[in-house]
């Protein structure tokens, strides 16, 4: 969505335009969901976070400052809740509620290698972002999973673009070596990539 189409979809909002409300959650939902849902690994404590980080930025609409981005305030919102539901669970990881799937053929042999091949890839994410502190894993998430830019990274976390990099660097090495020092997640790499 362009900016200045999302700033006229909150201004109206704010009006109580219920159509634009609307429009602005099923925006920002999916995005949102698939963050909390990969930080926590549990689909019922992702659904209840994204419903009241949503309930708290329509209720605090008013105070939305538009010369930033709206994800990054809602993102700030949802992941304030995590930590505070954090503090309650540990997390784990289930990526079959995130994983999507795409082909142009279907047939039999192919779904079932397809099945297969994902659940060896969700196995061996799930495996190496469990080697991740809670600041690295969130990093890597935002980048490859919601594809936002280093500088938007570094303005949401509040930290030098530079010392962004450097996390998502040591993130990756450590997932790389975690995978490589597991001989059941290396062989299902390895599976995956022949």
């Amino acid at each position: 969505m362009e900016r200045s189409d999302e700033v006229a979809l909150i201004r109206r909002a704010r009006e109580g335009c219920g159509d634009s409300i609307e429009a602005l959650i099923r925006a920002h939902q999916d995005s949102v969901y698939a963050f909390i849902l990969r930080l926590s690994g549990r689909p019922h404590v992702a659904e209840d976070i994204v419903q009241e980080a949503f309930v708290r930025v329509l209720r605090n609409l008013d105070r939305f400052d538009e010369r930033f981005r709206f994800s990054t305030w809602l993102f700030t919102i949802a992941k304030r809740l995590f930590v505070n539901a954090a503090q309650k669970h540990r997390p784990w990881f289930d990526t079959d509620a995130v994983a999507g799937r795409s082909g142009t053929e279907v047939r039999p042999s192919d779904l079932s290698q397809a099945s297969e091949q994902a659940g060896h890839v969700r196995d061996i994410l799930d495996f190496a972002l469990e080697a991740l502190n809670e600041q690295q894993r969130e990093i890597i998430l935002l980048f490859h999973q919601q594809q936002w830019p280093i500088q938007e990274i570094a303005a949401y976390l509040e930290m030098p673009e530079g010392t962004v990099k450097s996390h998502l660097h040591r993130a990756r090495k450590r997932m790389r070596q975690a995978i490589v020092a597991e001989p059941g997640a290396c062989a299902r790499a390895e599976e995956v990539l022949a």
